[in-house]
């Protein structure tokens, strides 16, 4: 393939389609290169290092979940934290370590910050002050980027369940820890209810916190 017929686009899309086969640890410049059947050097023309690219592979990871994610206007904050947190979580999982590349990593446009708007004001509009709002907002944020990434630990890929996580092998090493050891399955099972029911943990705290229902 040409250098000329190389951009910034494919460049990122095909390493979110590696990302899948290869993980974030396996995902180099020269891989990429490799696969788009250039020199690694020609893609230095595009992304100066890793981070670049990965800062464009967020960007791009954020494009896609906010177009499967429509919040309409009059959504009540919640609901509107809920939705898209859910969007967030369900983009991230569509990738091998998608929570890894997402976490860190600085958007390359200003797509983001549509929602971002959307989002605050929608807090502000009821009752929170600005400051208010961006802690509400970032906390729930951030709960999910490191819940998604404690879980894909596990899930690498939906379905695909790390030999390593055996909870009932857990439970036999822990068995002087009863607590514990029966902690096991609300740990590491049940992942789309354990998310919700933090989500509601969170929303219930940031209601009670700042007294707004």
């Amino acid at each position: 393939m040409a250098v000329g017929k190389i951009d910034r686009a494919l460049v990122a899309d095909t390493a979110l389609r590696l990302l899948n086969e290869v993980g974030l640890d396996g995902l180099s410049l020269r891989v990429i290169a490799k696969e788009l059947d250039v020199k690694a050097p020609a893609l230095y023309w595009h992304f100066k290092d890793k981070q670049a690219l990965l800062d464009e592979m967020a960007t791009r990871m954020y494009r896609g979940m906010v177009a499967g994610t429509r919040i309409p206007p009059d959504t009540p904050w919640r609901e509107r934290l809920l939705l898209a947190n859910r969007g967030l979580r369900a983009a991230l999982l569509g990738y091998r370590d998608g929570a890894k590349v997402f976490s860190g990593s600085r958007f390359t446009g200003t797509d983001h910050a549509v929602q971002m708007e959307e989002n605050l004001r929608a807090l502000v509009d009821a009752g929170f002050t600005l400051r208010q709002a961006v802690h509400a907002f970032t906390s729930v944020y951030l709960y999910t980027l490191g819940f998604v990434t404690e879980e894909q630990g596990v899930y690498p890929l939906p379905g695909e369940r790390r030999e390593e996580f055996d909870v009932a092998g857990r439970a036999r090493m822990l068995a002087d820890f009863p607590l514990a050891a029966a902690a096991g399955p609300v740990i590491f099972e049940g992942y789309d209810e354990n998310f919700e029911e933090g989500l509601m943990l969170l929303l219930a705290g940031i209601g009670a916190r700042y007294g707004i229902d």
